[in-house]
């Protein structure tokens, strides 16, 4: 076993419930003047009533017109907000794009560099304000990452911050936060942890025990998603996925993702598709190409999946796993082609060279792609 690194929030809080410990943590962090980081839609749910309800402070400021896909210049926006109320604490409340900008926030406070300067790996230069993220999807597993993705408009693409100062210092994970989900972000949420399982499980860092984490996640969310997604209030359906999105979380948080995630990011910059459906809508066709490169891999899942193995060839086993991937998306409603979102054709060549570009991930990939590869990915997702 090579030397692996492990790395997460400083203290995971979860189950039914477990939102409720937050003033206490807040108090054992001396937050007094914090800032809450969310959207709309976590608003007009009512949830948020759970967190604003603990906390006592006169001083609290919430922010909570974080857009789905937050651009760089939008979140910069915000950081002279929170240094004039003298914010001492953040709390994240949301899916991936108020954790990911809470994260970045909490980081920019205390520093005058511009945010687009952190892009890229180990380019944050520290973080002292206190860092909570409490998600109200079962998806991106932002809560116990250091990765912050944000959309750079002028190039048209999802960039990514990779830092540990990123990392919160209290995640907290309560399956009840998860209940008002969307069908639709329950669906591309959903499909988004799987990917993170599974690219996880792939890529070429993968260690035993992202190996054991990962393995753990992709049986709960392919058995609960469909459930989650056809009845919201199904309690045990949303607290499996909101233990197999932090269980994936933690696994490609620390073995990474891999070619779906990179040539999900382009569709997100360009196109403004939200991560999850980016990343659902390309993950059957990059596993088709990565089969034959980790084809053992393939029948580990097919096994934890429980799908049929006894008496098949290993080729007919992958295809099980092929099938069973395309019809989780199809129970879910995920579009089966880039056409649905209206996307030209002719933008798949400079969507391709965009994808190739994304070096940090396609690295990780179990097998290579050059622009080539990646644009026949693309005409096959058409």
């Amino acid at each position: 076993m090579s030397v692996a690194y492990f790395k997460t929030a400083r203290k995971l809080i979860t189950g039914s419930g477990s939102v409720k410990k937050l003033a206490e943590e807040m108090q054992q962090l001396n937050i007094q003047s914090p800032a809450i980081i969310t959207d709309q839609g976590v608003t007009k749910s009512g949830i948020l009533d759970n967190i604003t309800e603990q906390i006592k402070s006169n001083n609290l400021i919430i922010i909570d017109d974080i857009p789905p896909e937050p651009e760089v210049n939008v979140i910069e926006g915000y950081v002279s907000h929170l240094r004039d109320h003298k914010v001492d604490g953040i709390i994240a409340v949301g899916g991936g794009s108020a954790i990911d900008s809470a994260k970045v926030l909490a980081v920019s406070i205390e520093h005058q560099d511009v945010i687009s300067s952190m892009f890229g790996e180990n380019n944050v230069k520290g973080r002292s304000t206190p860092l909570i993220a409490i998600p109200t999807t079962a998806g991106t597993g932002s809560e116990v990452t250091n990765i912050a993705i944000l959309s750079d408009p002028e190039e048209q693409l999802k960039k990514g911050i990779v830092s540990d100062f990123l990392l919160p210092d209290i995640a907290i994970v309560a399956p009840e936060m998860t209940v008002s989900c969307p069908k639709k972000i329950t669906a591309a949420s959903g499909i988004d942890a799987f990917v993170h399982a599974l690219e996880a499980f792939l890529s070429v860092n993968a260690s035993l025990l992202t190996d054991a984490l990962a393995k753990q996640a992709l049986p709960l969310i392919f058995n609960a998603l469909p459930k989650a997604f056809a009845r919201g209030d199904d309690l045990q359906a949303r607290e499996h996925m909101a233990t197999g999105s932090l269980l994936a979380g933690l696994a490609f948080g620390n073995a990474g993702v891999g070619a779906v995630h990179a040539l999900a990011y382009p569709l997100g910059g360009r196109y403004h598709l939200s991560h999850g459906m980016s990343n659902a809508v390309m993950l059957p066709h990059v596993m088709k190409w990565n089969a034959i490169a980790c084809q053992s891999r393939f029948i580990e899942v097919a096994q934890v999946l429980g799908l049929p193995t006894q008496g098949l060839s290993k080729d007919a086993i992958v295809d099980n796993v092929l099938n069973a991937i395309e019809s989780l998306c199809r129970q879910v409603e995920i579009p089966s082609n880039l056409r649905h979102f209206n996307i030209a054709q002719s933008d798949i060549p400079v969507l391709a060279q965009e994808a190739s570009k994304v070096t940090r991930l396609l690295r990780n990939n179990p097998r290579d792609l050059d622009p080539v590869d990646i644009e026949s990915i693309y005409r096959q997702a058409y």
